[in-house]
């Protein structure tokens, strides 16, 4: 085979066709803090030859200026774009880089060493093949480089190079390269790591990188270089996985053609094969495989094609299709590994959206069990997880998810939470099995229906939100309220904060995560009473408007009625009928809403009531007045 150089030069097309049908490794570089990590991917940079001229006039006078080898190429430079890296001499974000040699092409993940970064890191391996962690001969194994290895092991990648780099500073010694071994192969097995590959390595010398080193004549083992280039892809054993593939979207060009859409995420299909579309269990027969370049006899793990099938059968986004024989599980409750990347904290019931393959669903987390020092991994009891912590949890779904188990497949056992309201990306998890009640527990048919109980109370159920500050007067209007509906004969209830403190929740207290639970639950119970047919009234604070969206998500469209009872803080502090601002202005009272806890509030309510220019009386008449309007009561 010509040299790549050559072919560039003398056959531009040939090298172009070779190069496409290269096998493509991902891979990252973790570890501890200053151990080369920066300086192994410069290296390979330029011993593949993937630097322009200009690159590598820019690399050496970044050097005179920035560098840390007297005034020799610092290959780091190569990788630390940032200036803040750069001036600090650290690594901090994610830095991808490609570069390609005769055999293979590659991604490549140079990842932050810092705990603070550990977002970061979590995000570089998430599509990764290999782990390359860099350990200092002249350190051994520290608590980051066992830090990084557990994630490593969490994230799934099962390959492992073992870096020993700088061993020019400890004299190429063999005593300490098997010593640094030993202790960290040790390490490995408890987290599950045992397919190790150890590298004696001097990326500053380039010692074992793409040459073996006559510095290190003990050493049999391959390259840096050679193990990446020979080493098994993630590929292959994806195809020998189960069939899965995620519906992406119905191509429905003209109405003689309905294909389903997507890339395939494991295993292998071919025409007459019969598959089994989850979650509703229907079953048909694959007719074609259909690509732009025409049918396929066979499709394998990594290729986007549009499956038809025999039958007609009703398939959207989010659907998978598995073959008939070995169909993945459905349930819409599950134990799970989350990694938490938000500044705010994740508490229990909140809701989030969760995007697993190509369905997006709502979730909850109902319950951690426990957080892990992934210093020490020791298991810590946990109500939240702040940012960067990493939990086991119960979550629970608004409907069933066709999923495997994330060891057995990372592409349908993967998923991430995003924040409803701002729609970033605030964690990532990996899924480990179905909770037996998910299986266990069904909804129960009843013949007598909501809109039968309605019917029979001759009304519109509704749900009358009311939120606002301690003292703006919600249970005063909310009361009035009722008595006004009670006047004209309809049906209601009348949930107020405190009196469902002395029964329902009394279990919970004023923190965050215990604001957010005594939300959900009060929203659950208001759509209970909804199905009754009632008007159900709630007097909250309910500061968070996450889980407002919650107890709007639970109802029809329509039945949820935001009341802001706008009330400035100095007049709700004026009031201060049970003295409440009192003592939280002393201290006395911690997480106290518009002192010490935020009020987030409504953007788009359906009536605000500003209580510092209406009466409550006139505030009651109003809401009677926009339940008139939206036709709830005549």
């Amino acid at each position: 085979m010509a040299h790549v150089s050559d072919l560039i030069a003398d056959d531009i097309e040939q090298y172009l066709k070779q190069h496409e049908h290269k096998s493509l490794l991902r891979f990252i570089t973790c570890g501890s803090v200053d151990d080369g990590k920066s300086t192994v991917i410069g290296r390979l940079l330029y011993e593949s030859k993937m630097l322009f001229e200009d690159q590598l006039a820019a690399i050496e006078a970044d050097s005179r200026k920035w560098g840390t080898q007297g005034g020799e190429i610092d290959f780091a430079l190569l990788v630390d774009g940032l200036a803040a890296e750069r001036e600090q001499g650290i690594t901090i974000d994610v830095a991808y880089r490609f570069f390609s040699t005769d055999r293979r092409k590659f991604i490549v993940a140079d990842t932050p060493g810092h705990e603070q970064y550990t977002r970061n890191m979590i995000t570089g391996a998430s599509t990764a093949d290999v782990a390359v962690i860099l350990i200092d001969a002249r350190k051994g194994v520290l608590t980051q480089t066992r830090r990084h290895s557990y994630l490593v092991s969490l994230i799934g990648i099962r390959k492992v190079v073992l870096a020993i780099n700088k061993m020019d500073l400890v004299g190429y010694s063999e005593q300490t390269f098997r010593d640094i071994e030993e202790q960290y192969r040790a390490f490995a097995r408890q987290i599950g790591l045992t397919d190790i590959t150890a590298i004696p390595l001097s990326a500053l010398r380039g010692d074992n990188m793409l040459q073996h080193s006559d510095s290190t004549p003990w050493y049999r083992g391959p390259t840096l270089m050679g193990f990446l280039e020979t080493v098994e892809i993630e590929e292959s054993a994806q195809q020998a996985g189960d069939f899965r593939l995620p519906v992406q979207w119905v191509n429905r060009p003209n109405l003689d053609f309905r294909g389903f859409a997507g890339t395939i995420a494991s295993g292998v299909i071919r025409p007459d094969d019969r598959v089994r579309v989850l979650p509703s269990g229907r079953e048909s027969r694959v007719a074609r495989i259909v690509t732009a370049d025409g049918d396929l006899s066979q499709a394998v793990a990594g290729q986007s094609v549009t499956l038809t099938l025999a039958d007609e059968i009703d398939i959207s986004r989010g659907d998978v299709i598995c073959k008939a024989e070995a169909p993945a599980e459905v349930a819409d409750q599950f134990e799970c590994t989350i990694v938490w990347m938000a500044e705010d904290a994740l508490l229990p019931g909140r809701p989030y959206l969760l995007k697993i393959g190509t369905s997006t669903v709502s979730a909850t987390i109902t319950e951690p069990k426990y957080k892990v020092n992934v210093n020490t991994l020791e298991h810590l009891a946990a109500k939240k997880l702040e940012l960067n912590e990493i939990g086991v949890c119960n979550l629970a779904l608004d409907r069933p998810v066709p999923f495997d188990a994330y060891g057995a497949n990372r592409d349908t056992g993967g998923f991430i939470l995003i924040d409803r309201m701002t729609n970033s990306t605030v964690g990532a998890g990996m899924l480990h099995f179905a909770l037996r009640r998910a299986h266990n527990i069904h909804l129960q048919p009843v013949d007598v229906n909501k809109e039968a109980r309605a019917l029979q109370k001759g009304q519109k159920p509704a749900v009358l939100w009311f939120t606002g500050l301690s003292g703006a007067g919600k249970s005063t209007i909310a009361n009035l309220v009722e008595k006004k509906l009670h006047a004209l004969g309809r049906h209601t209830y009348l949930l107020d904060g405190d009196n469902v403190r002395h029964g329902l929740n009394k279990d919970l207290g004023f923190t965050e995560a215990d604001r957010v639970e005594n939300i959900r639950r009060v929203a659950e119970v208001a759509r209970l009473m909804a199905d009754a047919g009632l008007i159900v009234m709630t007097a909250f604070i309910s500061p968070f408007r996450a889980e407002r969206e919650l107890a709007r998500s639970l109802l029809a469209e329509g039945e949820f009625i935001e009341i802001h009872v706008d009330t400035p803080l100095e007049i709700a502090e004026e009031r201060d009928v049970k003295g409440l601002y009192k003592k939280a202005r002393r201290g006395e009272l911690l997480n106290f809403t518009g002192i010490d806890s935020p009020y987030e509030p409504p953007e788009a309510p359906e009536l605000r009531v500003n209580t510092a220019q209406t009466t409550a009386e006139q505030a009651a008449d109003a809401v009677v007045a926009k339940l008139r309007e939206l036709r709830f009561i005549d």
